[in-house]
């Protein structure tokens, strides 16, 4: 572990829901395809094809960049509108910080993700909130390196994280590190996975493979699967072979999917009973919850405890549904406004962005690592007719 630095030395910033947004704690030693958005609840849209007006969101000194695929199409749109109202939150549960958020439409392009972190620069921008997508936030780094102007973004795609570029987001690496970790702990030493064939798959494959050697266990079977259910049968044949040497089977991938995969291994006799389900926060969903063939499965995800609370005042602010990904923009304006209110000049340096002690959000603990990448402390639930049940809490420090 890093030791920490300057700014925050051996305390964690606690930025949760505002209300404590501002205060020091004392921190001991937390689908599909990458970028999957959850589906979100229908909201109002900008009409197609229309960019979405510049504004202004506070009328603090320090200026923010907000960038936001507003007036893309479909949900990347919808979950736009609601990570600005949660940003927009943020800004009134923490009783009005010295900031300015600078909110800029990228279209949901690359090259509209450029011209808006130069609009947000030109107009005096510290730090750059967003974007959204993968290659929209290469767009963005590149011009915010330039400057020398921090970025935090929100794509789940690890390779645009770098230097000065900080993903704000849930990585499938953490997933699998945690529910691997779990799994060698309560004794699991063999696994069969079987994956989906994409890009959200080829990321979990490497990690799930260097975490497995790392905690001393085996993959004795790996497959992929197409994403067209009538020709997944050869995959799940091929671990169904292999299931009796293996004690865990994981199967990343959300309830499109999952329910057809153990469906399938049930037709190949194998007993699921026997063998522990993996998976991860793709299963946080009520039809992964309702299916009887997957009771018992563990997934890593956040405790679901700080999204209820902050979905339970969005829907009293906006009268909406908010989309699971709108506690990112929140938990990234209340730590920008949070470090204006604390450190001074040195508020968006490195070394206070990376450090080791990480900050507490909506979703638990996080921490941005000198790379870019992030580390959450991520709860492991049971799968349970009601939801997800609590097997292994999130821890509260790193």
């Amino acid at each position: 572990m890093r030791s920490d630095r300057q700014g925050i030395t051996r305390r964690r910033l606690v930025i949760v829901g505002g209300f404590a947004a501002a205060s020091l704690a004392l921190a001991g030693c937390t689908g599909g395809a990458l970028d999957r958005l959850d589906s979100p609840q229908p909201q109002p849209q900008q009409p197609a094809g229309e960019p979405a007006q510049p504004s202004q969101i506070g009328s603090g000194q320090i200026r923010v960049g907000l960038i936001l695929p507003l007036s893309a199409q479909g949900n990347a749109g919808v979950a736009a509108l609601s990570m600005k109202n949660a940003a927009e939150m943020a800004l009134a549960e923490f009783k009005e910080p010295n900031i300015q958020l600078l909110v800029k439409d990228d279209g949901g392009s690359p090259q509209g993700a450029q011209a808006a972190a130069q609009q947000a620069l030109a107009e005096g921008a510290e730090i750059i909130i967003g974007p959204l997508f993968a290659q929209s936030v290469s767009a963005v780094g590149a011009v915010a390196r330039g400057r020398n102007i921090p970025v935090i973004a929100f794509s789940t795609d690890a390779s645009v994280a770098t230097r000065g570029v900080y993903l704000l987001s849930f990585l499938p690496e953490s997933d699998v590190r945690r529910i691997v970790d779990f799994a060698v702990s309560r004794g699991k030493r063999s696994f069969a996975a079987l994956l989906p064939d994409n890009a959200y798959g080829t990321v979990i494959e490497a990690a799930f493979q260097q975490e497995v050697a790392r905690r001393g266990g085996r993959v004795v079977a790996l497959e992929k699967y197409p994403l067209d259910p009538a020709r997944m049968g050869e995959a799940v044949r091929r671990v169904a072979q292999a299931a009796s040497r293996a004690d865990a089977l994981f199967i990343p991938d959300g309830a499109d999917a999952v329910p057809q995969v153990v469906a399938q291994l049930e037709t190949n006799r194998v007993n699921l009973k026997r063998l522990q389900l993996l998976g991860t926060g793709l299963w946080d969903d009520p039809r992964i919850f309702s299916n009887a063939s997957l009771a018992g499965g563990w997934y890593a995800a956040p405790d679901a405890a700080g999204f209820r609370s902050f979905a339970q005042r969005y829907r009293g602010r906006y009268g909406q549904e908010p989309v699971r990904t709108a506690t990112l923009s929140y938990d990234a304006v209340a730590l920008v406004a949070a470090l204006v209110k604390t450190q001074g000049t040195q508020r968006f340096n490195e070394q206070i962005l990376t450090t080791s002690s990480g900050f507490a959000g909506i979703d638990g603990v996080f921490r941005f690592m000198p790379d870019g990448t992030n580390e959450r402390g991520l709860a492991v639930l049971r799968v349970a007719p009601g939801g997800g049940q609590v097997v292994s809490p999130a821890p509260k420090a790193f």
